[in-house]
């Protein structure tokens, strides 16, 4: 640098035509116009920068720019994916929120097609009407039933085992009756878990909705449930009669004793029906009026809700004496009950005194499977409360034990299974008016240890000339079958 600075001094012919600093380009300047290195930096050094850094600027910008440019297509493909994930995701968002809303409801129908209007909701006053052909046949119930009612698809589950079921079809059918009829409930909420009959006629029918039947021994239960409660009886209170436990004349009927008089209790006297010990009650303890209000306790005379047609049961509680003894003891062919208002007897005296209003359908459901009807179980009546209820429990499971079911339950007993079982009965035999058929009767209940598991059963039985399977035998191997399957 310095060597050049000299021959720009001298001038030489070999001078350089410009001068360098380490930072600017200077043009040559004539000798005599020569400006002072010092102030020819000063002038010029501003002028030149600012050109520089202006031109550097621009090609920044420039630079700049090409490099948008060059970036730009993969700047407008990342935006466009940037939005549609966020078009997406609030679309998804809509979707799930309007799914949530109208979970349960129907889809809309496609374009072009017509949606049909939801199916009303089923009242329990429908159901009748829906299973009418069940009404006239119960061979055809089962667990699931497909009906068309309207022009309409309906899906009925039922609360019917169809197991025990097909066991009890098959029992009738070799039992050698004229006619009978099962019915089996749950004890505690009344599910109807098993429900048919037989005839030898090849008659479809349901007989356990008729209250065609006279109801013989089994009012007893309502009479004993009234001496509990209203007159304060116990099961071990002294009782007296005259002449056969199984007869009903007037002349046994009176309150005198002598050495033709018997003592006994009442729990022997049910056990055993005693026809005259209950009539006796009928007509000097209990009388028209707590008869007439413990019939009816127990279903008499009243409509028993059902989700079929259910007959009602009919009962007339004269003034005489006699009329008295002879609806007390049951010893009479007008007093009429079904089969299914049986069951309901063993029920109530299993359950503390509750019935249960008996039930059959579970649910019903449209053809989208939409939910029409779902039963509830409830309470018909309590018609014997505390102790009372706990006293008539304890006279049915004393007559299974020592009356007139003793020797078919104690087969039962001596099975491992039932041992530590409440098993409860009562019987009763009685002819029709005509004296050509024997009606053949029996409720009974069992329950399990712990009281969460129990049945009660109704099993009827109309004999001709030739005596047919008891109905004590068919409660007998209803309860050993439902138990162990």
């Amino acid at each position: 640098m310095i060597n050049l600075l000299e021959k720009f001094k001298t001038g030489g012919e070999n001078a350089p035509l410009f001068l360098f600093d380490t930072y600017h380009l200077s043009p040559y300047i004539p000798p005599k116009k020569r400006i002072p290195i010092d102030k020819f930096a000063m002038k010029y050094t501003y002028s030149h920068t600012t050109k520089w850094r202006k031109y550097q600027a621009e090609l920044q910008k420039t630079a700049r720019l090409r490099q948008y440019l060059k970036n730009l297509p993969l700047l407008i493909i990342v935006s466009i994916s940037a939005v549609a994930v966020l078009v997406a995701v609030v679309w998804a968002s809509l979707w799930i929120s309007e799914r949530w809303s109208q979970a349960g409801q129907k889809p809309p129908a496609p374009p072009g097609k017509k949606l049909d209007a939801p199916l009303p909701k089923i009242s329990r006053d429908d159901l009748p009407d829906l299973l009418d052909e069940i009404t006239r046949d119960s061979t055809l119930l089962s667990d699931v039933l497909v009906c068309q009612k309207n022009g309409q698809q309906y899906t009925i589950r039922t609360t019917i085992d169809t197991k025990l079921q097909k066991y009890i079809q098959g029992l009738l059918k070799r039992s050698r009756t004229r006619q009978s009829a099962v019915v089996v409930l749950n004890s505690m909420d009344g599910r109807v878990i098993a429900m048919a009959d037989h005839d030898s006629n090849g008659n479809r029918t349901n007989l356990n909705l008729k209250a065609d039947y006279p109801a013989a021994s089994l009012f007893k239960i309502v009479s004993a449930a009234a001496a509990l409660e209203k007159s304060g009886y116990t099961p071990d209170t002294a009782l007296y009669f005259r002449g056969r436990r199984h007869t009903l004349y007037k002349s046994q009927l009176k309150q005198t004793k002598d050495r033709w008089t018997t003592e006994t209790t009442l729990r022997k006297a049910f056990a055993l029906s005693n026809n005259s010990v209950f009539g006796k009650l009928g007509i000097y303890v209990l009388g028209q009026q707590v008869l007439a209000e413990y019939a009816e306790k127990f279903g008499f005379n009243r409509p028993i809700p059902f989700d079929l047609p259910l007959a009602v049961s009919p009962i007339v509680v004269p003034a005489d004496e006699f009329g008295l003894a002879e609806i007390a003891c049951g010893f009479n062919k007008k007093t009429l009950i079904s089969p299914l208002h049986a069951t309901l007897l063993a029920s109530a005296a299993a359950n503390k005194g509750m019935m249960p209003i008996p039930w059959l359908v579970d649910t019903i459901q449209d053809k989208d499977d939409q939910v029409l009807y779902h039963a509830d179980a409830t309470v018909l009546n309590r018609p014997v409360v505390g102790q009372a209820a706990e006293d008539l429990s304890f006279l049915m499971q004393y007559a299974a034990r020592s009356g007139t079911s003793r020797s078919v339950f104690r087969k039962l007993r001596r099975k491992k299974l039932f041992k530590t079982f409440e098993i409860g009965a009562k019987t009763g035999t009685i002819n029709d008016k005509m004296d050509r058929f024997k009606y053949d009767w029996i409720t009974a209940f069992a329950l399990a240890p712990g009281g969460n598991n129990g049945i009660a059963v109704g099993v009827l039985g109309v004999h001709g000339k030739i005596l047919g399977t008891r109905s004590t035998e068919m409660a007998r191997a209803i309860i050993d079958y439902y138990f162990r399957i």
